[in-house]
């Protein structure tokens, strides 16, 4: 069994070797922060493995999951305004809301009439012209509530409950979302979900920006809770530390959990849907409700990673969530460790973030070389946008090792292992 894993023990000592030279050069709480986001990415990038690797989703809106994530923890973790629930603006905001949900099971029993001998083409017209009227109506009855809101008291704060809360409040928001988009989107063509999930996540992120007296906007809102004693109680070094203990206890939670799920009929039959759905569909399986599953439980992580890295960061900014990092960096993770598998994806996640977070650092040196030896041997002026060059860096970097690894390792460096029966 030893010499089964010789290639993932070789790859991770290799991996930890890099990080003992990081921290040798760079200092321990620089690199216990880069070890700690790189851990929130892992998580995330755990939920999109399980999507693609398991079943072959392509999601293609992971920005938007980390950023409900991002936005439920702050709104259930940070501190109560006791200034709004002072007011009289709770009660007007629930009696929106209210009469929100009187719409909304106006708009189910629509659905229903079918039952009462009505024909689909008038069903489908009374339940359009429903959805108008009530969001119509309650956009007119929150907007002079939120501008209240906004003008008064800036925003509706925080419940001021424990953190972890937050966290699963964000994983279950993420799941909730993604059974919506999956409930419509899963039984079409794949490039219906990948367009369906990349609509969604622009949306909440507008959303986020725009909800002021929900969400602060633009304004940002500090700082965030931590499930550990802060760096003004127990310094840098032992609060990131103690940090990134809780996330690699999540992280062994999380493999363990789905390592067994993998291994499992549940999991055999997810690889069997993707790789012959027609053979699945022969035998009598709901390709739709497992696909259903897998996506709901991989976007519930995405959620809560995207939760215990705002809650890390200390600020939650709807503006700071780009495809980038946020979407396009969470596949390369994926791609580079081997979609499929944990172990792989666990190294791609660190492997990768290492690289995005080194790159600008490493780039600012060797353009510092560059110039010293150009002054002194070339009398060459260098251009004076260098540090803004160097974080450029990043992306050419990414994208040449991604070339690479699809170039020699299309499979991903840990590949998926397929069990083999005689």
């Amino acid at each position: 069994m030893l010499m089964t894993y010789k290639k993932e023990a070789i790859l991770f000592s290799g991996l930890l070797l890099i990080i003992l030279t990081i921290m040798a050069f760079m200092g321990t709480a620089y690199s216990l922060r880069m070890l700690v986001e790189a851990s929130c990415y892992a998580i995330i990038a755990l939920g999109l493995t399980i999507q693609w690797g398991y079943a072959g989703l392509f999601n293609a809106g992971i920005m938007g999951f980390i950023a409900m994530g991002g936005f439920m923890t702050m709104l259930f973790s940070f501190p109560t305004n006791e200034e709004f629930w002072a007011s009289e603006l709770p009660g007007n905001l629930g009696s929106v809301f209210f009469k929100l949900l009187i719409g909304i099971a106006l708009i189910a029993a629509s659905l229903k009439l079918g039952k009462l001998g009505v024909t689909q083409k008038w069903q489908r017209f009374i339940t359009i012209i429903l959805i108008a009227v009530v969001y119509i109506i309650f956009m007119a009855q929150l907007d002079p509530v939120a501008s209240a809101i906004e003008s008064e008291h800036g925003f509706i704060g925080g419940f001021g409950l424990p953190v972890w809360i937050g966290w699963v409040a964000g994983g279950v928001i993420a799941g909730v979302i993604s059974y919506g988009v999956g409930h419509i989107c899963l039984g079409l063509r794949s490039d219906y979900l990948a367009i369906a999930t990349l609509g969604i996540a622009e949306i909440i992120k507008a959303f986020l920006k725009n909800a002021d007296w929900l969400t602060h906007g633009t304004l940002t809102v500090s700082p965030m809770q931590w499930p550990v004693p802060g760096p003004a109680d127990i310094g840098f070094e032992l609060a990131r530390a103690a940090y990134l203990s809780v996330t690699a206890l999540m992280i062994a939670g999380i493999f363990f959990l789905l390592t067994r799920a993998y291994n499992a009929p549940w999991g055999r039959m997810l690889r069997a849907i993707r790789d012959n759905e027609t053979s699945s569909l022969a035998m009598g399986k709901d390709v739709n409700k497992r696909r259903l599953e897998v996506f709901v439980i991989g976007s519930f992580l995405m959620g809560v990673g995207g939760a215990v890295l705002t809650s890390f960061n200390g600020i939650f900014d709807p503006s700071g969530y780009i495809p980038l990092n946020h979407t396009f960096l969470i596949w390369v993770m994926v791609i580079l460790g081997g979609a499929g598998n944990n172990l792989g994806t666990l190294f791609g996640a660190v492997f990768v973030y290492i690289i995005w977070t080194m790159s600008e650092p490493v780039a600012l040196y060797l353009f510092d070389a560059i110039r010293q030896i150009g002054e002194v041997w070339f009398d060459w002026q260098a251009p004076s946008d260098l540090d803004s060059r160097a974080l450029q860096a990043r992306v050419f970097v990414i994208g040449l090792t991604i070339t690479l690894v699809l170039r020699y390792a299309p499979k991903g460096i840990i590949p998926e292992r397929i069990a083999q029966h005689s």
